[in-house]
């Protein structure tokens, strides 16, 4: 497109629930405006709670027994002991713990608070939802359905809401992906002044999924969008390649 990129809300799509056809329910709310039908080369950006609320990921805390080091953890910091439990069976380690809140590395390898595990927009009283099991399945599943039904090529990419080292605030990550490569290695490539790139790899699955966030949002009821005029390198990617591994992280 000559007129830039541009950030489309899907309204209308109603509450998921164990079960739902989610590829149908995305679809149906694409056709409406102000996507007016997906079209080849966009972006399909979904929060990953509706994935995981259609794929049962959600778990009722009436159900939940706390072990005894989840009721320790919660009585020093006055949380509720059978969330910590699901936080503790949803990680692969604990990176830190603190002021009540529980840095983990999820079995996807990811890491975040509470292993990604929330009660907000999580459908129902007692209840939490945890990460999808596979992302990147559910991303090529989307993008699978709406190739088949639609009759278009786009790219589909499952986001969550993260919170950054040294910086305040939360920004919207890739959690899953399917039909674009989710980094953009520069490096080797000279600048305008002649400057050969060293480190830059963009995170473009990431920057993508910030751009949506912009128009979703726990508070608006908007879990997904597109993203439409963006010239991505299509690919059978994985966002699991922007996890950087064990050797070069510093802070491991």
């Amino acid at each position: 497109m000559d007129d830039g990129v541009c950030v489309l809300p899907l309204l209308g799509l109603p509450e998921v629930r164990t079960g739902d056809d989610l590829s149908a329910l995305l679809l149906a709310a694409a056709s409406r405006a102000p996507v007016h039908g997906l079209r080849d080369g966009d972006v399909l950006v979904v929060t990953h709670k509706i994935v995981a609320k259609a794929e049962g990921c959600a778990i009722d805390l009436r159900t939940v027994e706390p072990s005894a080091f989840a009721r320790a953890i919660a009585a020093r910091w006055d949380k509720d002991a059978r969330q910590v439990e699901v936080v503790l069976r949803e990680s692969a380690r604990i990176v830190r713990m603190d002021r009540g809140v529980l840095i983990c590395e999820t079995r996807h390898g990811y890491v975040c608070a509470n292993a990604g595990v929330d009660r907000s927009n999580a459908g129902a009283p007692e209840t939490v939802l945890t990460l999808p099991r596979d992302p990147d399945a559910s991303a090529r599943a989307i993008r699978a359905a709406a190739a088949r039904i639609a009759r278009v090529q786009i790219a589909v990419i499952i986001a969550d809401t993260f919170g950054r080292p040294w910086r305040a605030g939360l920004t919207n990550v890739a959690l899953g992906c399917a039909g674009l490569r989710p980094l953009r290695d520069e490096r080797g490539h000279a600048d305008a002044h002649g400057y050969v790139l060293g480190v830059s790899v963009l995170a473009v699955a990431d920057e993508l999924c910030a751009a949506a966030e912009l128009v979703m949002g726990k508070l608006r009821g908007v879990p997904a969008a597109v993203v439409r005029g963006y010239a991505y390198e299509p690919g059978e990617g994985s966002a699991r390649e922007i996890l950087r591994a064990p050797e070069t992280d510093m802070f491991r």
